[in-house]
């Protein structure tokens, strides 16, 4: 997947909020980390991966990518405060279940907070694909998916959301 395109588009989204909200970027650090840490559970509450107490299925398709690409989001946008544009991401991380996916993310995403270095953002975005890949989705599916949530966020702010 060409990040350097989802970069761009998330550069531009994330200046207009900070602009048209009239918000100071510094400090908006942790609140970055705890939106993607939500997303994160939303998304895994999508899934219903951990949830052995019940026999209801996972949500649609559509949901769950949804929610999977508002992840991607602030994945970007934590990569662009921090400079890592350039990250290539390896995209043979083993898929393993999806409750172990997820703890991974959380980690990773507490690694990043602890030391803020291209290698732990490498290790968040490895991990964040191969789960992608454990529930199914091809990069374009991502790409397109990513794209459209990008404009209605777009709508959002035209709307004063």
């Amino acid at each position: 997947m060409q990040l350097r395109e989802l970069f761009a588009v998330q550069k531009q989204l994330n200046e207009r909020i900070v602009q048209e909200h009239g918000l100071d970027p510094a400090s908006l650090k942790n609140k970055k980390y705890l939106a993607l840490l939500t997303e994160l559970g939303e998304l895994a509450n999508e899934t219903r991966c951990f949830k052995y107490w019940s026999t209801k299925p996972p949500s649609h398709r559509d949901k769950i990518l949804e929610e999977y690409v508002d992840c991607l989001h602030f994945i970007l946008t934590i990569g662009l405060d921090h400079g890592f544009e350039e990250v290539e991401p390896d995209d043979s991380v083993e898929t393993t279940d999806l409750t172990s996916h997820f703890i991974d993310l959380f980690l990773a995403v507490n690694e990043l907070v602890s030391f803020s270095s291209m290698n732990s953002f490498e290790v968040l975005l490895e991990d964040f694909f191969a789960l992608g890949r454990t529930l199914g989705f091809t990069l374009e599916d991502i790409r397109e998916a990513y794209l459209a949530k990008n404009q209605i966020n777009h709508q959002r702010q035209d709307n004063h959301y």
